[in-house]
C-alpha cells in the first residue's frame, strides 16, 4: 500500500513561500469565465488592470499558479499514482479581501486520512499568511485515490448540506467553453487528465473532464455574480465537494438558497439529466 496513516497523519510539509501579481489574478478570472459580457463593469472589476478584484477561490491556485509541470500526490507516508486520484472537496475560508498582489507563506499539514474500502480519503489543510505573519487565508481539501482504502481505518464524517424542500430563491446558468479546461491549465494544474485524451481515457474517462477546481471557482464566481451583485469581498468561505465530473462544452444548472445567513447552492448538469457537478456547496458572507 502506498499509504502510511501513521507516518502521515499530522505531517506537516516544509513552508512554501510565493508571490503574485494583478497580471496572475486577471489570468485566473479569464480561466475561470470573467469578461463573458466585456463591456458589463461589474465584469470588468475581475479584470482591472491594477487593482482587480479578487475571487476568494484564487486561494486555491495562488501557491502554484506558475508550476508547469504535472502534479505529483507525494507527501510523508503518501505516494499516489496520479492517475488514481480525484479531488474530493475544497474549501477556502479568507481572513479579508484577497490582496492584488502581495506575497505569502503557506503551511500544508496532514490532518487526516478516512479509510472508504475501496478507496482512501487525504485531508489536508493549507494555512496561508503574509511574510509579517498575518493570517490572509485557510483551504481545507480532500482528495479521493481510488484503490487505496482497506487498511482498517476510520470511514470518516458525513457532513451534508441539506437543501431546502422549496424553490430556489434565484437560479443562474454556467457556460463552459470547449477550451476552458485547456485555459484553466495556465493557472498552474498540468494534471494530463484534463488535456490528454489518452491518458483521461487510460483513468476511465472518454474525453478530457474540467477541473474540479474550475468548475468550484466558475460556481463561486455565478453565485457571486447573481445574488451578491459581483462584491467578492463580501465573501467570508464558500465550500464544496466534488459529486461528478464536468466536461468543457457543457453548460452548468446553478439553483440558489438563502436559508439560515448562508446561501446553499445546486449544481447539475441539465444535459445529462442533471447529473450532479458540486453537492453540500455552501457561500457564507461577511
Amino acid at each position: 500500500m502506498s499509504i502510511d496513516p501513521d507516518l502521515a497523519i499530522g505531517a506537516e510539509l516544509p513552508a512554501e513561500e510565493f508571490s503574485w501579481t494583478a497580471n496572475d489574478v486577471q489570468t485566473f478570472h479569464l480561466a475561470v469565465g470573467a469578461g463573458g459580457s466585456p463591456t458589463d463593469p461589474r465584469e470588468l472589476r475581475y479584470l482591472d488592470d491594477a487593482k482587480p478584484k479578487v475571487l476568494p477561490t484564487f486561494a486555491t491556485v495562488a501557491a502554484t499558479f506558475h508550476e508547469v509541470e504535472a502534479p505529483r500526490v507525494q507527501f510523508p507516508g503518501v505516494d499516489i499514482d496520479l492517475a488514481k486520484v480525484v479531488h474530493g472537496s475544497q474549501g477556502v475560508t479568507v481572513s479579508g479581501p484577497i490582496p492584488a498582489a502581495g506575497q505569502a507563506r503557506t503551511i500544508t499539514r496532514i490532518t487526516d486520512i478516512w479509510d472508504k474500502g475501496s478507496a482512501a480519503v487525504i485531508v489536508q489543510e493549507k494555512i496561508t499568511t503574509s511574510l509579517d505573519g498575518t493570517e490572509l487565508w485557510r483551504a481545507r481539501s480532500s482528495i479521493f485515490a481510488r484503490g487505496e482504502g482497506g487498511f482498517g481505518g476510520e470511514r470518516g464524517p458525513s457532513n451534508k448540506a441539506v437543501l431546502p424542500e422549496r424553490a430556489p430563491d434565484a437560479e443562474t446558468s454556467i457556460a463552459i467553453l470547449p477550451q476552458q479546461a485547456l485555459m484553466y491549465r495556465m493557472c498552474g494544474d498540468r494534471n494530463p487528465l484534463h488535456s490528454d485524451p489518452q491518458f483521461a481515457a487510460a483513468a476511465g474517462f472518454p474525453n478530457p473532464i474540467l477541473h474540479g477546481l474550475c468548475t468550484y471557482s466558475m460556481v463561486c464566481k455565478a453565485v457571486t455574480d447573481t445574488v451578491l451583485d459581483g462584491d467578492v469581498d463580501a465573501i467570508s468561505s464558500f465550500d464544496a465537494r466534488f459529486a461528478g465530473v464536468v466536461y468543457p462544452g457543457e453548460t452548468l444548472a446553478c439553483r440558489i438558497w438563502l436559508e439560515g445567513g448562508r446561501y446553499l447552492i445546486s449544481v447539475t448538469v441539465p444535459a445529462r439529466e442533471n447529473a450532479p457537478a458540486l453537492a453540500d456547496v455552501v457561500l457564507t458572507t461577511r
